[in-house]
């Protein structure tokens, strides 16, 4: 009976050995994982001190809400992390708009290090008249012009602030109505060598909301990709461009830094598609300065026309 025990308590201690060896080899192969977010197949993402920040901004509070708001926000969060590229901070407010200390009553202390000064580029989805006071109107303009950091708006951005001009023009055009409402047309890439547009064909039919845009000039801005106006009615009422250009994606510079805008992304499930989820990824590098791409006005290819 003695031997038994024996033999039990042996067996137990080798037991023992063996999970401990198992467990120490884990920790090996885990301190030799690279640090970092993992991506969708589970590898680390690499990470680093040049990890840029963005600001997600969404206040959505005076307008029409769009569904797609939540689903935009989170893939762009999703995006960044998975490439190891920046950090997105979520707002749907605009309290982080300025570069003054932010304070709250009865705390005679900043209650928070994050203003405009700590982020790299906006990511904007916000629309009409978002209350902000003449100080955030100007930090938000020094912060791209003088400042020379990214602005990349999506959607809505472009139905937000009419009352201010300045913003038109850091933008660079503004929204006129959407004619067709939701319908499947045709999308035309005029510069496939910017890097927004290179996971596109020179044409294909997407389904979306798409948008009339005006006080834009090919002068100030260049088109990236456009509406094929053979493949929308040009006869509705509130069709007010005569011309037929329709610009569906843009970028500029203003001042020091650079602004990317594209009208695509008003349902949630056009936040699912992979070229869409590739165009914003790779105009959020451009705007951080991270790839290259000519963002100099040219004018409308010859021969297009809506006949």
């Amino acid at each position: 009976m003695a031997d038994a025990r024996l033999s039990r308590g042996g067996a137990a201690r080798r037991l023992f050995l063996l999970l401990g060896l198992v467990a120490a080899l884990g920790a090996a192969a885990l301190a030799q994982e690279p640090p970092g977010p993992r991506g969708r197949e589970g590898r680390a993402a690499p990470a680093g001190p040049d990890r840029k920040q963005v600001l997600a901004w969404a206040d959505i509070r005076y307008g029409v809400q769009h569904d797609s708001v939540t689903r935009a926000l989170v893939t762009i969060e999703r995006l960044g992390r998975e490439s190891g590229l920046f950090d997105t901070w979520i707002r749907t407010d605009s309290q982080l708009i300025t570069k003054q200390p932010i304070v709250a009553a009865g705390i005679p202390f900043p209650i928070t290090n994050k203003n405009l000064d700590y982020f790299d580029a906006i990511f904007f989805i916000g629309l009409r008249e978002i209350e902000l006071s003449a100080q955030q109107r100007a930090d938000l303009l020094s912060f791209v012009k003088e400042d020379g950091k990214g602005f990349v708006a999506a959607h809505t951005a472009s139905t937000a602030f009419f009352s201010w001009p300045e913003f038109g023009e850091l933008l660079g055009g503004r929204f006129d109505q959407h004619p067709w409402n939701v319908v499947e047309a045709t999308v035309l890439v005029e510069d496939p060598t910017f890097p927004a547009m290179r996971d596109f064909p020179p044409r294909m039919v997407l389904r979306d909301e798409f948008y009339q845009t005006k006080d834009f000039s090919r002068d100030k801005i260049r088109v990236l990709a456009r509406l094929d106006p053979k493949s929308v009615d040009l006869t509705r009422p509130d069709v007010h461009r005569t011309d037929g250009d329709f610009p569906v994606a843009w970028a500029k510079t203003y001042g020091k830094g650079r602004v990317f805008y594209s009208s695509l992304g008003h349902a949630p499930e056009a936040w699912d598609d992979p070229r869409i989820q590739h165009m914003y990824l790779e105009a959020i590098k451009w705007a951080l300065g991270l790839v290259p791409g000519d963002a100099s006005p040219r004018p409308r290819p010859s021969g297009d026309s809506p006949k």
